[in-house]
């Protein structure tokens, strides 16, 4: 039990992939991240905890459409968008998620509720439920951008009956930007560490984009997000290498057994390569230590360690570990 102030951190993602030109630049995409970190660090410092911080870091960032999370969410293959989120209160070590929910702003508030529930990961009918019994207002998530990379990707393929629809590849070839799409690998994803020693991680995702209709994200499972009192850790990239992996949890345990959180990283990434995974992670120990890790080409991470903002934008390609 936390029992003595610590130094606030706090980490987030919004993805990973191969390239930034499809989110606007480095500078728009940083620009974004430092707002949330901005926003979200302020609040730990005045005593807001862990999992209050990173669901309002979740929300910032999936109300941004430069992320596939809430607004801005890709589109499945019938033409409709399904999202995931999961919560992990690391200090109570409780998990809770909604999969493939749709008509809602901020998929984190569902598994925030979730948290005090019995019945704590809702799949697509019961979020609806859900969404109901709160009374949340209707939302569509739905943008521009996103509606007409759908329309482009059907171009010449309408005449197959959409009931029959299934997955199509999971990065198309371009978006209306001009650049290659990021589809496939993006989510939002959100680790601190609060005055009490207290660890939470929170990630969101839109999903891939043209998947089979009904598949199911990592972001709502423990593969991809996982805090106990010793780590918390938020995965970003293809969903299904990290449930192979079952990335988060795998460096959470790690530490929990010993581990630095750099040692569990290296450990976890170098497994990773050799399995030829694509994918990112954010994390941050007990200790205070942030970890960003990936195999994928870039991960779109930012930190506050107390002192200062940093990001990973330019870390090279390849796999790679940095420690803040």
């Amino acid at each position: 039990m936390a029992s003595q102030q610590v130094q606030p951190k706090l980490v987030i993602h919004g993805g990973a992939g191969s390239s930034l030109h499809s989110k606007g630049g480095i500078e728009a995409v940083r620009k974004s991240l430092y707002h949330v970190l901005e926003e979200v660090y302020p609040l730990l410092k005045d005593g807001a905890s862990a999992v209050d911080a990173v669901v309002r870091g979740c929300r910032l960032l999936e109300d941004d459409p430069r992320f596939n999370a809430g607004t801005g969410s890709v589109v499945q293959s019938d033409g409709q968008i399904r999202m995931s989120a999961s919560l992990m209160d690391g200090f109570v070590q409780r998990f809770s998620g909604a999969i493939n929910v749709s008509r809602v702003q901020n998929p984190i508030e569902l598994a925030k509720f979730l948290q005090t529930s019995d019945d704590r990961v809702l799949s697509d009918y019961g979020s609806a439920e859900l969404l109901r019994e709160l009374h949340l207002p209707i939302y569509d998530p739905m943008t521009d951008l996103r509606l007409h990379e759908w329309m482009e990707e059907r171009k010449g393929n309408f005449s197959r009956a959409m009931a029959t629809v299934v997955a199509e590849p999971a990065s198309p070839p371009l978006s209306p930007l001009g650049k290659g799409g990021e589809r496939g690998v993006g989510t939002i994803g959100v680790v601190a560490l609060d005055a009490e020693g207290r660890l939470a991680a929170g990630t969101s995702t839109g999903g891939k984009g043209f998947e089979r209709i009904g598949r199911v994200s990592d972001s709502a499972m423990p593969a991809g997000n996982y805090a106990t009192g010793s780590a918390g850790v938020s995965c970003t990239g293809i969903g299904e290498h990290i449930m192979d992996e079952c990335l988060a949890a795998r460096i959470v345990i790690r530490v929990t057994d010993g581990f630095s959180l750099k040692a569990a990283f290296e450990r976890s990434f170098a497994e990773a390569d050799e399995h030829k995974r694509d994918f990112g992670a954010i994390g941050i120990d007990a200790t205070g230590a942030i970890a960003c890790g990936k195999t994928s080409d870039v991960l779109l991470g930012a930190f506050h360690n107390g002192m200062q903002m940093g990001d990973c934008l330019e870390m090279s390609k390849g796999t790679l570990i940095f420690i803040a």
